[in-house]
Order: C-alpha cells, then structure tokens, then sequence
C-alpha cells in the first residue's frame, strides 16, 4: 500500500505531463492503493491543495531555495509545504513523511527547505507584499480580466473563493422521497441540504440524493418544465440537470438526453437510472452539427448547457485555471453559437429554448445572447439568470431564455 503523499507526489507528476485530470488521478490512485476513507481524505486534501495554491508554492520555493530543481523534487516541495502553511498539518509528520518521499541525494535538501519553511512561517504568510494573482495563485491573464469586469477587490474576493473548497451540497430526489432534515443542514434552498462529512452512501446508491451545486437549478427554473413536455437535453451528462427537469416534471418520460460523446452515454444512463429516470431517448449527437430531421420541430422546451470556460467552476475544477488560455474562450463562443444555430429547429413554435453556461465571461453569456437575438428576429428574450461566485457564494451560473414566436 502506498502513502497518501507518495500518491500525491505520483498525481502530480502524472498531472503535470498532461496525462490526465486531477479528480481521475485521484479516484484511480486512491483505488489502485486501497487506501482508507482518512488516507483517501489526506489525498485529496493535498492533491487539490497544490494545484489551486501552485503557484504561491513556488514562490514560496524560489524564497526558501536559490537554484534549479528538478520536477519531482519541486513537487516534493510543494506537496511538504502544501501540507506545513496551507493545511496546517502538525510540523514533525508532515516534514518527516515528506523527506521520506525524496531519493536519497535529495533528502538533505527536501529537509533544510521544509525546516526553513516552519522556521519562517509568519514571513512567508504575509501574502499582502506579493501580487494579487501570485498570493491567490491564479494566471496574471485571469486576474487582470477580472479586475478589468469587477474590479480589484472584487477580483481578489473571487480569487480566494477559488482558492476555498467546496461544500458538499445535496439535492433531495423528489422522485424518491420528500425533502427532511435527516440529510443535513439546510441551505436555505428548498431540497438543497449541506452534508458535513462522509456523503451517505445509502441514499446516493438509493438515488434519494444527488450531488451537486446549487448554481445548477438556475437554468432548470428559468425552463420551468411542465408534466408532459416533450423536453431536450442536448448536453446531457453526466445527467445533473436532466434530473432536476424529471424532477419537475414528476418523471423523465417525455425527456429526451443527449450527448456528443458515445463514451459518456453508459454513466448517463446509469445515473439516470440510478436516480429512477427513465427518459424516452438517450442519443449520442454533436450539436455543432444539424440535427436528425426525427427532432425537428419536436420539443416544447430545449436546453443547452454549452461547453464553456469553466471560468465559474474553477474552486470545483482545479485544472482549468493553469490549462485554459485566453484564445480558447473566443474558439468556445464560436462552439456554442454553432450549438445554438443547430438547436433552435428542433423548438416547436411558440416553444421555449434556455442557454446555460458555468462560465462567468461575458462573451459566453450575455454577448453570445445579444448576438444570436440580432440574427434570429423569430426569437424573442424571455428572462436570464447570473450567479457568481464572490457575491452569490455559489458556482458561478449563467441561463438566458429564449421563446420562439
């Protein structure tokens, strides 16, 4: 059985050749080493720590070692000092195990750097010297974006919120159960709970929960689907909000679910399932291309939830802040309004067609909207919903609808 931190250190070296996401290297580490639910825990909790503090960790390197390094001692060092000022694990346990994972010619080093770490540890924690983006770890690109929209602070307060992990939020299945308050603290939100610790796996397997955000339901609201609607779900999986619109409607009958990738179509249908949905169709089709002739003209309702920057996402989705480039965010708009174009046949008149994004950038939500309106006067705005995630204390959300005259 391997440590949780020489796991950490082998999910890091995997992920930074680009092999594969954080999550999967996770699940996949943490099942092929059998570890336990604690040591499981320790593992993500340092994994996901380095990558959203990454780039303040190596400042905090360049500080505390003059010189070049190679990438898996540098990764070493992130994860010792990850655990030492950024999870705040007891000093003894977290420099020795870490000086553990080092080859031999390297320990004497791995070892002054992370006792001259606890010896500075009040300078190095003093983050008000440094620059915005490198003390909250995220792309200059990003943060200078942001502060342009929002505005410095404001930038800084979305910065730290992605820096925060998440709640573990739990949406009651109606279909299942109704809403109690025996699965955890209530949100506010009407069958939205907050679990703290362990998820019960009962009522997951169940399907009486299901996982997930809140920032979810905005776009399932503004569709407002109704009992017997023919319905769409362009791009469905993993199946969250196909869900909350079965959920709506009192069953998944009159749902149809689609995806563009074959692969995802078996986890679809097994979450669906799962949660007692049973749509009339799960189909495998690209949306940037025109639809079968079968579903034109076919849906009372239609929703898009768009592939997108994740810009909103990023506290969840700890890769996208060091992968995404500027230039991808004007390649996905043009994506997304093929996405659109290829829809909006398939709306029965007088139907309703609602656009959603987990993006926070104007030109995926309101500028794509704007756009799309000025070329289809068939159409007209019916109601748009933004979440973000500094003032909302959400994911960030984005649903504009559109009604067909």
């Amino acid at each position: 059985m391997k440590s949780p931190r020489r796991a950490a250190v082998s999910i890091l070296r995997a992920w930074g050749k680009g092999h594969a996401y954080a999550d999967s290297l996770i699940e996949r580490h943490a099942s092929r080493n059998e570890l336990s639910a604690a040591d499981r825990g320790l593992l993500n909790a340092i994994v996901l720590g380095v990558l959203r503090h990454r780039r303040l960790l190596d400042e905090w390197i360049r500080r505390l070692r003059k010189g070049k390094l190679d990438h898996e001692t540098r990764d070493i060092l992130r994860v010792g000092l990850c655990q030492l000022l950024i999870l705040r694990l007891p000093d003894h346990a977290a420099v020795f195990e870490t000086v553990e994972l080092g080859k031999a010619p390297v320990r004497g080093l791995i070892n002054a750097v992370l006792r001259r770490a606890v010896a500075q540890r009040n300078k190095l924690l003093e983050l008000d010297e440094l620059p915005p983006a490198v003390a909250f770890s995220h792309p200059d690109w990003l943060f200078n974006r942001w502060k342009k929209r929002f505005g410095k602070d404001k930038a800084i307060e979305l910065m730290a919120f992605n820096n925060a992990p998440p709640p573990t939020i739990a949406r009651v299945n109606p279909l299942v159960r109704t809403a109690d308050d025996e699965i955890g603290i209530p949100t506010g939100l009407e069958g939205y709970f907050e679990i703290e610790g362990p998820v019960p796996r009962d009522l997951l397997k169940d399907g009486a929960i299901y996982i997930t955000d809140p920032a979810t339901r905005h776009c399932v609201e503004l569709l407002d689907p109704k009992p017997g609607e023919h319905i769409l779900d362009a791009c469905a999986a993993p199946g969250g909000k196909a869900f909350l619109i079965a959920a709506a409607q009192g069953s998944g009958e009159t749902l149809t679910v689609t995806d563009s990738n074959e692969k995802r179509l078996p986890r679809l249908r097994e979450n669906l399932e799962r949660l007692h949905i049973r749509p009339a169709e799960v189909a495998c089709h690209d949306w940037t291309q025109p639809a079968p002739e079968k579903w034109h003209q076919a849906f009372d309702a239609i929703l898009l939830d768009v592939p997108c920057s994740n810009t909103g996402v990023l506290r969840r989705r700890v890769d996208v802040r060091w992968r995404l480039q500027p230039e991808q965010i004007d390649e996905l708009v043009k994506i997304q309004r093929n996405i659109l174009e290829a829809a909006l046949p398939c709306l029965k008149p007088g139907g309703r067609l609602v656009y959603s994004t987990c993006s926070i950038e104007p030109e995926e939500n309101e500028e794509q909207i704007e756009r799309f309106l000025a070329g289809h006067p068939g159409l007209e705005p019916a109601g748009t919903r933004q979440a973000l995630p500094q003032r909302d204390g959400t994911d960030g959300a984005f649903a504009a609808m559109l009604r067909r005259l």
